[in-house]
């Protein structure tokens, strides 16, 4: 069982940044590929970015678009993502994901979830 926690989240005016924050719970999240999603209101829960376990391999959403960086830090079993240039259309509440020996931008393949942290930003 990995238990991660999302953290970092807030207000934020348009063109901010914030940086999000998942901490997991165990050491062997290192094996694991991570990655980040959204959810807004009424709408599906959609992919914005993945990191292998080796941080060798990312992927991004289209509508990133250079504006968000994911990376992780084993020794901390923590994985980042840094967003700037924020936009009111990233409102939503974003979750950190782990997958067991993938890294992947299929939410299915996902085997374990945070409790999510919201991201608001006003125009």
């Amino acid at each position: 069982q990995v238990q991660v926690v999302e953290s970092g989240g807030g207000l934020v005016q348009a063109g901010g940044s914030l940086r999000l924050s998942c901490a997991a719970s165990r050491r062997t999240v290192s094996s694991y590929g991570m990655g980040w999603f959204r959810q807004a209101p009424g709408k599906e829960r959609e992919f914005v970015a993945a990191i292998s376990w080796s941080g060798g391999a990312i992927y991004y959403a289209g509508f990133v678009k250079g504006r968000f960086t994911i990376s992780r830090d084993n020794a901390k079993n923590t994985v980042y993502l840094q967003m700037n240039s924020l936009k009111p259309e990233d409102t939503a509440v974003y979750y950190c994901a782990a997958a067991g020996g993938v890294v992947t931008t299929t939410v299915t393949r996902y085997d374990y979830w945070g409790q999510g942290t919201q991201v608001t930003v006003s125009s």
